[in-house]
């Protein structure tokens, strides 16, 4: 039978420190592997590389900062995104898609020009077929630039009326000439109102299509041939000046 080794007896304070190491070992080795199991570390969140995908506990102060600054940017951008967009949609309503705009009015006027009797008879001649064209600015006949840049003005007077003015060309295979145009609106009106249309051609005397000028003068002219000072007369002036040739004539049968 084999004999027993006796081994001699450690102190007790290697035998603690023995302990000691082997609890650190222990727990240097779980540490290591819950950080391969959880994956590397990840980078710190800055303005230009946050995704959004690290929750917001998880974020250090620095990194909540760069995030607010950058959701604060992106708010800015939207803004001025839309305020953008509706100022591009108001420039197009007032200029094109208006009833008052530059744009309709011009083509409101060249569709009098180009349906007017007279108009084509001096353009374009009647019954031969010509076509009448149309053109801004530009003297220059068919230029894109011309077409596309019309010349008008609108100013509004000392009692609120606003007027419009505009001139462009027009021109068939006769002859060429330009349109005036003057509209207005009141105060309490909400569309314009023509007072003037018309069209020049060299050699020709100017066509009237619209002028309100003249409806005054032929309204003042009217009134006149009634005698003076008729337009101030009311119904009871006239009811009044009625009874006295009634009584006037019933007098003469008496007579």
């Amino acid at each position: 039978m084999q004999s027993l080794r006796v081994l001699p007896r450690l102190p007790a304070s290697r035998i603690g420190l023995r302990s000691t190491q082997a609890y650190t070992q222990l727990r240097t080795a779980t540490s290591s592997s819950t950080s391969s199991a959880s994956g590397p570390a990840r980078k710190s969140v800055t303005i230009a590389n946050d995704t959004g995908r690290v929750p917001w506990s998880e974020l250090s102060w620095k990194e909540r900062g760069a995030r607010t600054t950058q959701q604060s940017a992106n708010f800015a951008v939207v803004i001025l995104g839309l305020v953008m967009t509706g100022g591009v949609a108001t420039v197009l309503w007032l200029e094109v898609f208006s009833s008052d705009s530059k744009t309709a009015v011009y083509n409101r006027a060249f569709e009098r020009v180009r349906t007017d009797p007279k108009c084509i008879d001096i353009l374009a001649g009647r019954g031969k077929g010509g076509e009448i064209e149309a053109w801004g600015e530009n003297a220059v006949r068919n230029s894109r630039f011309a077409r596309d840049h019309i010349s008008s003005k609108s100013e509004t007077d000392g009692i609120g009326t606003t007027h419009m003015r505009m001139h462009f060309h027009v021109g068939g295979s006769l002859a060429v000439g330009t349109v005036n145009v003057h509209m207005t609106k009141r105060r309490d009106e909400s569309d314009f109102k023509y007072h003037h249309l018309a069209l020049d051609v060299p050699g020709h005397e100017r066509i009237w299509l619209e002028n309100a000028e003249a409806w005054k003068l032929d309204k003042r002219a009217s009134g006149k041939m009634f005698g003076p000072g008729w337009q101030g007369y009311t119904y009871m002036h006239i009811w009044h000046e009625l009874r006295l040739f009634a009584d006037r004539s019933d007098l003469l049968r008496r007579s």
